[in-house]
């Protein structure tokens, strides 16, 4: 695993542990898995920048104030996304 990529990973663990949305922001994730798991998948399996870029567009997703259920929506490893 790359440098980056490892980094990133370990501050999604890190994240991940500490439940930080829940406790700093109050709000749960819309989808499943989370955001932050999304993430997580996507840069182990696209590499540290497509990952990312791929995290951040799930992200912009995430928290719509009337969603009333959770969606699922996994990353999808066999379509290319960017």
């Amino acid at each position: 695993m790359a440098v980056l990529q490892n980094f990133i990973v370990r501050m999604i663990d890190a994240h991940q542990t500490k439940r930080v949305g829940l406790g700093v922001y109050r709000v749960e994730c819309n989808f499943e898995p989370s955001c932050s798991e999304y993430t997580k998948q996507a840069v182990l399996h696209y590499g540290a920048i497509k990952g990312s870029m791929l995290g951040v567009k799930r992200i912009k997703r995430c928290n719509d104030r009337d969603q009333v259920g959770t969606r699922h929506d996994p990353l999808l490893k066999d379509c290319d996304h960017v």
